[in-house]
């Protein structure tokens, strides 16, 4: 790959998942961490993104990027994984949701079912907030604005009081060897709180974060039990996260 080539790569993905590590970005491209650490270096001279302690952020302007810049990306792909997802739930479920621009669209497509929606999504919850058929738990916490999210010690407690049926969990990509991950630190221990939280982990994902990025590590394969998907997701990652016990299912 060209530099050119693999620079505009590199913004990519630091522009879809806002914080990206030198080890993730060289596994994603197949070149070394002192390549990516040399480029980095000339794109941060650049202004085109910025330099952080073992990986690489958007610049200001660009961090982080609205909620509804967010969900215009891959939008079909995410509709199609949505709904896919939506036929896992059954009537009398208690389904815990968590953030994100496809688990939103998940939400849209539950209304009307006589299940209980436990959620740290505010936009979660104004997609069912007007549906009587669905119970709702809001999950209290700090308001993270930007992304329409509830974080924190008392996200963390009250997910501790309850029990779900099923997750459906976002990420900022999962990893070539099954890892999922997530670039935002406070969500981290949200998520993990809720996998602890459910009978069954099922990860709702987008093609294009196979094999994707993120700084932080949320969990590995063995603890998924599903992956939603869509055709085309690359075959690699899909192979390693079905070779630790998970199921694959591609919209």
């Amino acid at each position: 790959m060209l530099p050119a080539s693999r620079h505009g790569e590199i913004l990519r993905l630091v522009r879809s998942s806002g914080v990206v590590s030198v080890e993730a970005l060289a596994e994603n491209l197949g070149v070394s961490p002192s390549t990516i650490r040399r480029d980095l270096q000339s794109l941060d001279a650049e202004g085109a993104l910025r330099r952080v302690r073992g990986g690489a952020g958007c610049v200001p302007d660009d961090d982080p990027v609205p909620f509804a810049q967010v969900a215009t990306v891959a939008a079909d792909d995410k509709e199609r994984v949505a709904r896919a997802a939506a036929e896992l739930v059954c009537d009398g479920d208690v389904v815990l949701i968590d953030i994100g621009t496809t688990t939103a669209r998940l939400a849209r497509a539950l209304r009307s079912r006589r299940i209980t929606v436990i959620t740290s999504s505010l936009a979660v919850v104004d997609e069912l907030r007007d549906d009587p058929a669905v119970e709702l738990l809001v999950l209290g916490g700090i308001l993270r604005r930007n992304y329409h999210s509830l974080v924190g010690m008392l996200t963390e407690q009250a997910l501790r009081e309850v029990r779900a049926h099923r997750l459906f969990l976002g990420t900022s990509g999962i990893a070539r060897n099954g890892q999922v991950r997530d670039s935002t630190l406070v969500e981290v221990p949200v998520k993990r709180a809720m996998i602890d939280a459910a009978e069954q982990t099922v990860v709702v994902a987008d093609r294009g974060k196979f094999p994707g990025t993120g700084l932080l590590s949320v969990c590995g394969p063995e603890r998924v039990d599903v992956i939603v998907t869509n055709e085309g997701a690359d075959a690699g990652t899909l192979a390693a996260c079905s070779a630790a016990g998970t199921e694959i299912l591609l919209a």
